[in-house]
């Protein structure tokens, strides 16, 4: 498939199904292939351990790295410290809240407030903490571009072409209104890997 899409993306995002099956090999091998590869682990735990994965993952051929920004302050202010010490090149990203999640689900979790209510909030708690990038639902980019210094990442799943089905996505848009909103990357899985002509779907999508 990657090399079907070769010349039209030139990021490549690997998560946990892929990782926990492929391992760190699967990495090198998506490098190999002359791709960036973004590793979203989305890395949650006591701060020392996540700043211990950050160290273990700067010596992957990666470009960007996600953890939990609910995690916390320290986590995350560890986490930055260890990315800047053996990886000043990688984008450390804050996962805000999972574009699954709506207002219901956050309020069975306890968290008082709409989607981009606690979006912000972790977006001002991870900047201040030392990231220098976000993951956020394309709905909360605005919000966010208006909170924060204008040289933080933004990065969007839940993007979706016109007439494409939301999947188990519940903040969704399309690729040209993400990046109007100010989107510095957009992350598209199925709409691509579904399609009958993946590097057709690819090119129409940029």
């Amino acid at each position: 498939m990657l090399r079907r899409l070769s010349g039209t993306v030139s990021w490549v995002k690997i998560g946990l199904e892929m990782f926990t099956a492929r391992g760190p090999d699967c990495v090198r091998e998506v490098a190999g292939l002359g791709f960036d590869v973004f590793l979203d682990l989305k890395l949650h735990d006591i701060p020392n351990t996540v700043a211990k994965a950050v160290e273990s993952a700067s010596r992957l051929p990666i470009r960007m790295l996600t953890l939990h920004a609910s995690g916390g302050a320290e986590m995350m202010r560890r986490a930055a410290q260890a990315q800047r010490d053996h990886a000043p090149d990688l984008l450390l990203l804050g996962v805000t809240v999972l574009t699954s999640l709506g207002e219901a689900e956050l309020g069975e979790l306890g968290v008082a407030g709409t989607p981009g209510d606690q979006v912000v909030r972790l977006g001002r708690l991870a900047v201040a903490a030392g990231l220098r990038g976000l993951v956020c639902s394309p709905l909360e980019i605005a919000p966010l571009r208006a909170a924060l210094p204008l040289e933080i990442k933004l990065v969007s799943p839940g993007i979706r072409p016109s007439g494409a089905g939301r999947d188990d996505q519940a903040r969704v848009m399309t690729p040209g209104e993400a990046a109007r909103a100010g989107a510095n990357f957009i992350v598209v899985g199925r709409p691509i890997f579904q399609a009958p002509d993946p590097a057709a779907a690819a090119e129409a999508m940029i």
